[in-house]
């Protein structure tokens, strides 16, 4: 009886959490998240705690009602739980913010990592075929890089680069995240130091790829067009769609012509890198059939070799979406702050970044949600101005009534699918800013040393 009350306390506080996001039975759209699955993952993952103030799913509610707020602090975070306390009739908690601090600590990182990847795998289900590439589900591939505070943990896990001196800069860590060109979703994602042996960003694609089935399409910059990869992925049955690579050369005189700077060529296995074992290599394929074309000055390489199935125009446009990759890691690093972290210890550092990506799926479903409601696809809705109407819905939907909550959600979802996104495509911009900086000048010692100078 014990242990179904527990269940039971967890379940509805995973509810009270769905509930800022805008999740009801009894609104005309499919179920996007299940109360039960995230309970079983919470149940398996999370420790056993008492009933105290921050059990793991309000601890998670709060971090990541941190990480959406502007301030991203905690005395904001406690305030929030201390708000909705009061606002359901319990004794209001401290103000103190150590007991959350705490709780932050105690949160699994393997029950973070799996509820991310719940949350993106649940969305690309989802979505609706016609969001799909000729029936295809389509994954973007891309790498980034993360800053966080200058302490000797972090610096010890993720050390500054060469180029900067000690004391100076700040720990980087690299990421290499997977997304649904569908909708958004973020549906894994790996971490390494910035820097140092399979720190790249193949080696963390390659701890990723289960994210990947067959019948997916893979689409990357020319970063990932090596030889290596598209054999892996034509093993798992998985296409891709990548530009041609700097140091390879295409020349459309040669090969089976297929059309106008459409062609087949055949590559030959080169030498055996040294992150891969002897055994995989000799395993691996002697030589590799590619289709390659050219489209407004871009070589694209494509393992779709059959022109009708997929024609150069269809796999021209679809290159084109790559870019959408950027967008999307912009709205994490930018959007939602992610670029400079502030965490103090590595292992609060991943929790961070984890309680970012579950927050970026989150918004995604609302934006899911809407874009099932209103019959238009989920990348014609601006992220930025659904986090700016969740947010101003959110404060509010804690103190409506259950009965009145479906009303309210759905006016929530007509505002979201309101704020669209200009279809521009083939735009370009200048990779420049026109406000200039502050004229400070740059610290040439650490910190503390340039403050002893001034006296």
């Amino acid at each position: 009886m014990k242990k179904d009350t527990f269940r039971n306390r967890t379940a509805n506080q995973i509810k009270s959490l769905f509930k800022g996001f805008c999740r009801s039975d009894g609104l005309p759209f499919k179920k996007i998240l299940s109360v039960e699955r995230f309970s079983e993952i919470f149940n398996k993952l999370s420790p056993k705690h008492r009933n105290r103030i921050y059990p793991p799913v309000v601890t998670l509610s709060a971090f990541i009602s941190q990480v959406l707020s502007t301030d991203h602090s905690c005395n904001e975070a406690v305030a929030r739980v201390l708000a909705e306390r009061v606002s359901e009739g319990k004794a209001p908690c401290s103000e103190d913010n150590s007991p959350y601090v705490r709780a932050r600590q105690r949160l699994p990182e393997e029950l973070l990592k799996e509820l991310l990847q719940e949350t993106g795998i649940t969305l690309d289900e989802q979505s609706d075929a016609q969001w799909l590439w000729k029936g295809r589900p389509v994954k973007l591939v891309d790498g980034t890089t993360v800053s966080m505070p200058d302490t000797p943990e972090n610096q010890k896990a993720y050390p500054q680069p060469d180029s900067q001196k000690p004391g100076l800069g700040f720990p980087i860590a690299r990421l290499v995240g997977v997304l649904s060109l569908a909708n958004g979703a973020l549906l894994d994602y790996a971490i390494a130091p910035y820097q140092g042996k399979e720190t790249g960003e193949h080696a963390l694609l390659r701890t990723v790829l289960d994210c990947f089935s067959s019948g997916d399409i893979m689409l990357g910059d020319r970063y990932y067009c090596t030889y290596f990869l598209i054999a892996m992925l034509q093993s798992m049955g998985v296409d891709a769609v990548f530009q041609q690579h700097a140091s390879r050369k295409s020349d459309f005189r040669r090969g089976q012509r297929l059309g106008i700077k459409d062609h087949l060529v055949t590559w030959t296995k080169p030498s055996r890198p040294d992150w891969m074992d002897k055994q995989t290599y000799l395993a691996m394929q002697q030589t590799l059939t590619v289709r390659e074309i050219k489209s407004k000055g871009k070589v694209i390489v494509t393992t779709m070799l059959d022109p009708k199935q997929a024609t150069r125009k269809e796999i021209a446009d679809l290159y084109t979406k790559r870019w959408l990759v950027e967008v999307d890691l912009r709205s994490i690093k930018e959007t939602l702050q992610m670029d400079v972290l502030r965490c103090k210890t590595p292992a609060m550092v991943r929790k961070e970044i984890s309680v970012h990506l579950i927050a970026y799926n989150l918004i995604r479903t609302v934006m899911v949600q809407a874009a099932l409601r209103k019959g238009i696809l989920p990348r014609t809705i601006s992220f930025k101005g659904t986090i700016q109407t969740l947010n101003a819905f959110r404060a509010k939907i804690a103190f409506i009534d259950d009965d009145k909550l479906p009303a309210v959600f759905e006016a929530l979802l007509d505002a979201v699918a309101g704020h669209r996104v200009g279809n521009r495509p083939g735009r370009s911009e200048p990779r420049a800013v026109k406000r200039r900086p502050k004229s400070y000048p740059r610290l040439s010692v650490p910190r503390a040393q340039a403050a002893n100078l001034l006296f």
